[in-house]
Formats: C-alpha cells, structure tokens, sequence
C-alpha cells in the first residue's frame, strides 16, 4: 500500500508553530515516499469549536505554501473530512465494540464520578474509573436502563499485562496496562465520540500508513493500541516527532515569543523562510547544509533523519533564515511584500502606487531588515519628512554650527547630483571632504540629519533621489536655518 499520511488539528485555537512543523513533515513524508497527505478536521469537542480557528487553518497553510490530497475543501474519497459529519461511524464501530464483548455501557452519573475522584484524591491506590459498570448483573443492569440515564460507552482495558508497539523515531515502547486510563469513554452520552475512538476509526477508514506527530501524543498511543486490537486491525506505524522547546528547555509557549504561525507572518516573517527553519526543527539533511527550498526538501526528506531529541527553536536562527531570504529576493518582490506593511503604518498617499518608488524603498533596506514589519519605522521620512532634531544635532564632533551650516552649503550640488542619479556622486562626496579637510562621514552626518533626522539611516544619496528634488532642498535650507538660528 502507497503511503498515506494526515495532519489532524482541533480548531480550537491559531495554528501553533509546533502544528505547523508536524504537518510539515506529514507532507514532506508523503512527498518524499509519492503517498499522499490528508487533512482531516477534529471538531468533535464542540463545547471548544473556534470557528476563527478553522479558517485559520486553510489560511496558514496556503500561505505557507503547501498543502494536501485529501480534505475537506479538496474532496476525496475517504471523506467527509470533518469528524462531527461522521458521527454515526463512530456509533456504530462503538456499537460494534459492545457486541464484540471488547466495550460495554456505564450508566454512572457525573454526581456518582464526582464522588469517586474525591474519595481518590490523596489516595495511593488505583486512580480513575473503578469499572463499576463492567460486570453488572441482569437486574442491576435492566434497573440502570430503566433509570432514564443515558449511557456511555466504555473500552474495556486489561487490567494486567502490557501493551507494546514500535516506534520508528524511539524503537519498541512498552506500557503497563494497569498505567493506561481504566476503561475511557469511547462514546459519550449524547452520542459524539471521544478523540480515541474517532482518531482510531478514521485513521483505519482512511487507510492511513503512518503517524507522524508531537511526542506529547505518546501517552495516547497503548490505548490506540487496546483499539485497534479490539476491531481487529492492523495498526499503522508511528513516529513520534521530537518537542519543540524554547532556549530555556521548556515546551515552546508565549513567554519566548511568537508561538502561532499567523504572529510569525503579521511579524513579517517570510513563509520560505519560515518553512526552511521549520524543516530543520529536529531534522537536519546533513551536517552543513541550511538553504532548502520546498521542492528540494520534498525530495530530500527522510524520517531516518529525525532526532530523537527535543528540538530548541532559535528566533535568532530564525530571524537569520528571513534577512537571507529577503537580500535573495529581486526588488520588485521586496517591493511587493513591504507594501502592506507601509500601508499598516499610515503612509498614505499616491507614493504607494508608485511601482518604481517602492522598489527604490526595497533597495534601501533589502540589505538591511530581517524583517518587512522593520521597514516603516527605518524609510518614515521618505513619506513624512525628517523626524523632529535639534540644531546641535547637525554639528559633528570637534565642529560649531558655523562649520556644520558651511558644510551643508557645500553639499549642495550634490545634493542635486543625487537628484539626477549621478553614477560619480560617491567620489564627488569624497574629493570635497578632501577640499575641506574633513572626514567623509563628519561632512554627510548634517546632511543625513537634515535629510532623515537620524545620524543612522539607509544609505543617503539613494535617499535623496527618492525624496526628490524640491523636498531635498527645502530640508537643506530648513537644516542651515536651523543652524544660523533663523
């Protein structure tokens, strides 16, 4: 049977980051082997349904750039790929269960289950369901089924004796039966499933090869296990993904940073990028290479490769994979991606429809950011002029205002040199530097100022040029007004 593999979220909350690598490796296995991926949605919690969540999903991974066979906006033919339109397979493989002898019905009350957790609380004894309702007797039985409660359904789980399977990241596991949750809830009494029962039955209706997802899930896998016994299947092969930790060893979570994939993208991170970075998040190719993009990484990727590990997200490392990214994009692509960050920040006006400006604006900081969200705040004078200086602001160092408004006179002509787009405006800027005995960035700091109102900008002729003329000149005069007091 070819390979087939599916990414399964609850939409209860944004797309986590953590999510979004094991969907990542679910798609690149599936690629890498010619199976196929398939979404499935897991919405039978419905007291946690996040409508915003479930578009959330479809809107993540078209960003991100890669998608699936199967699911419930593609079609297929395992659907529905919502778990709540399949419900009545899960009563029935429920029912089927009960029939078998593997299942059975518990009429206990939430008051009755109340009790029995408090009575266990502190307790070094057994935890958890006491199985009352295993082996009840004909008129115990036909008394709860008179009682007008509507039951549940339990699995039945052997109280000895140990479940074992294998897992191709962490080798054989086995787990003591007594350690595994006493008989869950496979159907709950208003008839939806719980997400054992509905995780088994889809993945064996699905035909589904192989399970690649977060350790944290390891816990569940015996019980599966128990499951899949019981229907008399074959269970698929698991691999259990390394964690995703911050630097300080903990599970990845707000306290480091971004954590949901539409953060990361409002932060102005790239989707190449963050897939790349993302890839090598407890998986590495070899022990050199970095730049991936998504078809080498289809083609390339392995699950022999993965770490068994936790693996530590470096926002550094992240942040170094988009500014390489960025610098390997053509300007009319950076102008394309900084434009709604501009718009974001308020610059209005025909600026923004003008296709050659903004390229102009990406070759200013394209060498610069790591991120689009830092371009605003680093070209804000190209649209409203310099930010607010003083006078003595202009002065470079061992100098007077004199000398400093001197200067700026001087530089006059190449201010309109810039304008023109001169090719010898850099040696025109170091011959008169030389002319007046002054370092080269003593004498363009008071035109920096003047023009960006920061002693550190973008590079400054290039400025000038996408000012333009009459707004460069007026900026000039208003510096040398400024410096002589007017």
């Amino acid at each position: 049977m070819s390979v087939r593999v599916r990414y399964a979220p609850s939409p209860t909350g944004f797309q986590h980051i953590g999510g979004a690598r094991t969907a990542l490796f679910n798609y690149l296995f599936a690629r890498s082997q010619g199976g196929a991926f398939i979404l499935r949605i897991e919405d039978t919690d419905r007291s946690r349904f996040v409508p915003e969540a479930l578009q959330d999903i479809y809107d993540t991974y078209r960003w991100l750039g890669f998608g699936w066979d199967e699911g419930p906006d593609v079609g297929g033919p395992k659907g529905p790929y919502v778990q709540s339109e399949r419900t009545a397979l899960y009563r029935e493989h429920a029912e089927r269960l009960v029939a078998d002898g593997h299942a059975y019905r518990c009429w206990c009350t939430p008051e009755r289950l109340e009790r029995l957790r408090a009575s266990q609380a502190g307790s070094k004894g057994p935890q958890g369901y006491d199985r009352h309702c295993r082996e009840l007797s004909p008129a115990d039985r036909a008394a709860a089924e008179a009682s007008g409660v509507k039951p549940v359904i339990r699995l039945k789980v052997p109280a000895g004796g140990t479940t074992t399977f294998t897992d191709r990241l962490l080798g054989e596991v086995a787990w003591k039966n007594a350690d595994i949750n006493p008989d869950p809830v496979l159907l709950k009494s208003d008839g939806f499933p719980t997400y054992h029962l509905a995780n088994v039955v889809d993945d064996h209706l699905m035909e589904i090869t192989d399970i690649l997802r977060a350790q944290e899930w390891l816990p569940s896998v015996p019980l599966h296990v128990q499951l899949y016994r019981a229907f008399g299947w074959e269970p698929p092969r698991f691999c259990h993904l390394p964690m995703v930790l911050g630097k300080d060893g903990q599970k990845l979570s707000k306290r480091h940073g971004a954590t949901s994939v539409r953060e990361f993208r409002r932060q102005g991170y790239l989707p190449d990028a963050l897939v790349n970075y993302l890839a090598l998040v407890g998986w590495s190719y070899d022990d050199s290479r970095e730049l991936f993009s998504l078809a080498d990484l289809e083609r390339l990727f392995d699950v022999e490769k993965l770490n068994k590990a936790a693996a530590v997200f470096d926002y550094q490392k992240l942040d170094w994979f988009n500014g390489t990214y960025l610098r390997a994009k053509s300007q009319a692509e950076v102008a394309a991606l900084i434009r709604p960050s501009l718009e974001e920040a308020g610059f209005a006006g025909n600026r923004l429809g003008d296709a050659a400006f903004l390229e102009g604006v990406a070759g200013l900081v394209q060498e610069r950011v790591k991120l689009l969200t830092e371009v605003p705040g680093m070209v804000r004078y190209l649209f409203e002029g310099p930010a607010a200086y003083a006078a003595d602001d202009l002065v470079p160092k061992k100098t007077d205002r004199a000398r400093a408004a001197e200067m700026l006179e001087r530089l006059k002509p190449l201010v309109e040199a810039a304008c023109d787009g001169d090719p010898g405006i850099e040696v025109m800027a170091r011959e008169l530097a030389e002319r007046l005995g002054a370092k080269l960035g003593d004498l363009l700091m008071p035109l920096r100022v003047a023009i960006t109102g920061s002693k550190v900008s973008p590079p400054l002729f290039e400025s000038i040029g996408l000012i333009g003329r009459d707004r460069a000149r007026a900026a000039v005069d208003a510096a040398i007004g400024k410096l002589r007091g007017a």
